[in-house]
């Protein structure tokens, strides 16, 4: 498989569950132009048998966008991935990460890396049925498994089936007796795994993952690895994606105002489908979280949105609160 530009991996988001629906993505795109995007995980066998319209839903602006797929059925997992290539997502990445009890119980997710063959004969199922990059997010092991070598042997066999971006994050993932939450917090994140994997095999490419919560750690991670991937600290300070943005690729900085104003078109052609405001605002009360007004912002979207009728009038009604919007009045006087 032939390498995924390495500009395009520097600034990544991570696939959220109930989360980074397309809804959240084309905000995330509007935020972060350069970012490379994941749909939550969608099960090979709903991608086959399900509401593809609803699972797939992707507007043009989020390229590049990568569908994450949970499975562990080769040949359920070669028909996804050419399903969701030939819906045009730019990348199909296997979940082997995802701790939580429905996912062992189906056999996929972080209890995979118990199976690395089972992952490798997948992974090669889905590169031979589609013509996007095939990639992998898992973690640094499960339950009491530190050991190094079991690890590296576990990337070297999806490697060898023609994988060559990993998503690494770097924790173990503790399949009993810690909910998905904890999941996230409480294993100890080992971040010199992923730097120590990258340096070891330094012809694959290696995102890290795993409690990035700001602009200085993110940064920290571009000196041993080819990307960051931010999960929750780009949704809950999703101008973190912004700032990022503009650092690494020189994009233009942008109030918070005037990114949230670009998305109108994009929420009332939604409206006029007949959708609601309280499923794509949802995602950006945390657009100008420590700011001035920021409280009351949420407050006003959070309260209003799930009303009848509720329209892009209530998103400037909260915009009105905001300092940001204070300053580009001030300014423009």
């Amino acid at each position: 498989m032939t390498l995924i530009d390495p500009a395009a991996l520097r600034l990544s988001v991570a696939p959220m569950m109930d989360w980074t629906d397309t809804h959240c993505r084309v905000f995330h795109r509007l935020l972060a132009p350069h970012a490379r995007l994941y749909t939550e995980m969608v099960h090979a066998n709903a991608v086959i048998h399900g509401d593809r319209s609803r699972l797939l839903a992707m507007d043009p602006t989020e390229h590049p966008v990568a569908l994450q797929l949970g499975g562990s059925d080769p040949a359920l997992l070669a028909q996804a991935a050419r399903i969701g290539a030939e819906a045009g997502f730019d990348e199909i990445n296997l979940n082997c990460g995802c701790p939580s009890d429905r996912v062992q119980a189906g056999r996929f997710g972080a209890c995979l890396m118990r199976e690395p063959a089972l992952v490798a004969e997948g992974v090669a199922a889905m590169i031979a049925a589609c013509n996007v990059p095939v990639t992998v997010k898992c973690r640094l092991g499960v339950d009491d498994d530190h050991d190094w070598n079991h690890f590296l042997a576990f990337i070297d066999t999806i490697a060898d089936a023609g994988c060559r971006l990993f998503v690494v994050h770097a924790r173990n993932a503790w399949l009993k007796g810690l909910s998905p939450k904890e999941n996230r917090e409480v294993p100890p994140l080992r971040y010199d795994w992923a730097y120590r994997l990258k340096h070891e095999r330094p012809q694959l490419q290696v995102i890290v993952n795993g409690g990035i919560a700001d602009a200085a750690e993110a940064r920290a991670h571009l000196s041993h690895m080819d990307g960051a991937m931010l999960g929750r600290a780009a949704y809950h300070d999703p101008y973190l994606l912004h700032r990022l943005d503009v650092e690494w690729f020189g994009a233009e900085l942008r109030s918070r105002g005037d990114l949230l104003r670009a998305m109108q078109p994009y929420v009332e052609a939604q409206l006029a489908r007949g959708g609601l405001l309280k499923h794509i605002v949802r995602h950006v009360l945390g657009l100008f979280a420590s700011q001035p007004g920021g409280r009351a912002f949420r407050q006003i979207l959070s309260e209003g949105a799930h009303k009848t009728g509720a329209d892009w009038s209530l998103v400037e009604r909260a915009l009105s609160l905001t300092h940001s919007n204070k300053q580009a009045i001030e300014h423009a006087a």
